[in-house]
């Protein structure tokens, strides 16, 4: 098949992977006891050994410590409160490895008090094999297989927050990369904490009014194309610039990015990257009158949907959508975007613009949506409402101390479980290991955005850079598996692991 990669090295079964993560888990004593001897010495040096009361990063090491901290910790967010009255040297510790992301201010340490338990969380990485230390929280962008933190302890599970588009790390999109996780958080709503509406801040939003329709065709006669194309980041996976340029070919469209440009913003200030991602309300306004907008997403896979989607229905311009294969799952009625896919050809796709630009009461269906009682999706009305997280909403704490919070319930619970079969000597089973499901990510190989692989050149740059870093990142995720599965830690092994592999392709090439 096009775009597959012959003679690859033959794939594990699910059933494999579930052994080999079980294994990685509760393997090696010898590393156990290391981590346990070790602990002592780590935890006079991270000052875990005094800490006691909850306030802040109170407790640790005092270089650690931002001057104020204890004074501004008091108001950062810490959860939703609950009846744990454990003294901070007993809860266990979450641990950010991505510190950047740590969502709290200004310390590098919080104690968070959610539902079932409390937990300490942090970003010094002093405390990465210290014995209470849980759980390691990654950055899905950030994380790469050759610089994992190994050996694995067996106490330890880890856990993915990854809201970004697939290309950013295709190691996720195969089962040996999302199965090195025990959790997840991504766009896919099979995650364990999805984050798939991310970008809709509400259904107030999709109510916003639309420019009239006699304003877009008046428009329409100074000479503006019917169709905006507003990109600048070019060459991505989803190959978007290949169809787009296609579609030129057969209806006018206004290109104002980089990509494929052809029309200038009529202001220094508009063209300015950062007016276009804050909203502005000048370039909202100015791009509100164009009828349709291409929303195509940097790379496909199931419910990833950007603001390239939700911006336009907010505006009252109708997308002509490529992204997600489930997009319409979400859609707030049966006529309110234009699916890319649904057409044979860019110029099927064109004919069926021109009508609508030429058929004012058949386009503006596609805006009924923003009448009273227009919203007719249950499904995209409950999801809103179960949200526990706000977008652009201080009332509602952001997804990253909510996915804090999930991780720091779950751990307390294996915790609980794990103490209760240690006391009935077998009799209670251990907690099973929750390993992560292709399902959770499971983004699709990138395909051209028109035509066949087999049609591009031996030389196409978006052939030779996407389907490549796409197979690689398969060898990565088989590699870094290995070495967990044999508790080895040395970065030199890694690249070794991906020659074997690659010498075994070749071989049954």
């Amino acid at each position: 098949m096009g775009g597959g990669r012959p003679g690859r090295v033959p794939r594990r079964g699910p059933a494999g992977f579930w052994v080999m993560l079980a294994l990685a888990w509760g393997a090696g004593a010898a590393l156990a006891a290391e981590g346990t001897a070790a602990a002592e010495e780590e935890e006079e040096a991270a000052g875990l050994a005094g800490a006691e009361e909850p306030c802040g990063a109170e407790g640790w090491a005092q270089d650690a410590v931002p001057p104020g901290a204890a004074f501004v910790a008091a108001a950062s967010y810490r959860g939703p409160g609950n009846n744990d009255t454990r003294s901070n040297k007993a809860l266990p510790i979450l641990l950010w490895w991505s510190g950047s992301l740590f969502p709290h201010f200004p310390g590098d340490t919080e104690r968070i008090d959610c539902p079932r338990g409390s937990c300490l969380v942090t970003r010094s990485r002093r405390v990465a094999r210290h014995r209470r230390t849980k759980a390691l929280i990654f950055y899905g962008t950030d994380f790469r297989a050759y610089e994992a933190p190994l050996p694995r302890l067996p106490h330890q599970t880890w856990a993915l927050f990854h809201e970004e588009s697939p290309m950013n790390n295709y190691l996720l999109s195969h089962p040996p990369g999302i199965r090195l996780f025990n959790y997840t958080a991504t766009f896919r709503r099979e995650s364990d904490y999805p984050l798939t509406l991310q970008w809709l801040p509400g259904v107030g939003y999709l109510r916003g009014p639309a420019v009239p329709l006699a304003e877009k065709d008046a428009w329409r006669r100074e000479g503006y194309a019917p169709v905006l194309y507003l990109q600048s980041h070019c060459d991505v996976p989803s190959d978007r610039d290949r169809y787009v340029r296609e579609l030129m070919r057969y209806i006018q469209v206004d290109s104002y990015g980089k990509c494929l440009h052809n029309r200038e913003l009529p202001s220094e200030r508009l063209r300015d990257t950062s007016t276009a991602t804050t909203e502005d309300s000048e370039f909202m306004t100015f791009i509100a009158r164009y009828k349709f907008h291409l929303a195509l997403e940097n790379a496909i896979c199931d419910d990833y949907m950007t603001e390239k989607l939700w911006r336009p229905m907010h505006l009252g311009a109708v997308p002509v959508y490529r992204g997600s294969p489930a997009v319409r799952d979400w859609m707030p009625n049966n006529l309110s975007i234009i699916l890319i896919d649904d057409f044979d050809s860019p110029q099927e796709l064109a004919k069926y613009l021109d009508f609508l630009d030429k058929n004012g009461e058949e386009y503006m269906k596609y805006l009924e949506y923003k009448n009273l009682g227009g919203i007719k999706n249950r499904f995209l009305l409950e999801s809103l409402e179960r949200r526990e997280w706000g977008v652009n909403d201080m009332t509602l704490p952001n997804y990253l101390n909510g996915f804090e919070c999930f991780i720091c319930d779950r751990e307390n619970t294996r915790v609980k479980e794990e103490q209760e079969h240690k006391k009935s000597r077998g009799k209670i089973p251990a907690p099973r290991p929750h390993i992560a499901q292709f399902k959770h990510m499971g983004c699709p190989m990138p395909t051209p955005g028109f035509g066949s692989v087999e049609d591009l050149s031996g030389g196409d740059s978006w052939k030779e850079m996407w389907l490549q870093d796409y197979w690689q990142s398969l060898d990565q995720g088989e590699a870094l598996t290995a070495m967990i599965h044999r508790n080895e830690s040395h970065q030199g092994r890694f690249w070794d692991y991906m020659h074997e592999i690659f010498l075994k392709r070749t071989r049954q090439h």
